[in-house]
């Protein structure tokens, strides 16, 4: 897919690219830092049928919802050919027993078996996280393992 870069004078950078129906959907990243989702009309792909301002969190949250779900495809379809291999997305919720603690706090690893390769938070991959890498709400957490340790990590994240 190729995302075309252009720059706005005075306004920032718009990032798109083409759907396969014509249209060009994308992110127009202000100066002054205010952010909005665009998709452009059909036959003029540089008029906009609609701009949805998004503030940091809004874009962290949809870079969430679209990105974990690509980069669990992504390893999934490497891991296809290692049977009893399996990636997953885990979630760090409000109430979890981990928000504001350590991946190391979990013991995952040698409690299920299952690695934790990257956290996505708002909007950002952290790859392969350290021990000391410290949980928040709203965290997925990208993990490979056999489906009994990704039930437990479930288990874990959520109840301790």
């Amino acid at each position: 897919m190729n995302v075309e870069v252009t720059p706005l004078p005075g306004i920032g950078v718009r990032k798109d690219f083409a759907l396969s129906n014509g249209r060009r959907v994308g992110v127009v990243n202000h100066r002054d830092g205010q952010i909005e989702l665009i998709v452009s009309k059909t036959d003029d792909p540089d008029a906009c049928v609609a701009a949805l301002p998004l503030t940091i969190e809004e874009a962290g949250a949809l870079a969430n919802l679209l990105g974990a779900p690509q980069l669990v495809a992504q390893l999934t379809e490497e891991q296809k050919d290692l049977p009893g291999i399996n990636t997953s997305k885990l979630g760090i919720k409000a109430n979890s027993p981990f928000d504001g603690r350590t991946l190391g706090d979990t013991a995952m690893r040698s409690r299920t078996g299952v690695s934790i390769v990257a956290v996505m938070r708002a909007g950002q991959v952290h790859p392969s996280p350290t021990p000391d890498f410290t949980f928040t709400s709203g965290d997925l957490l990208v993990a490979v393992g056999t489906s009994e340790g990704l039930d437990d990590a479930r288990k874990i994240l959520s109840s301790g």
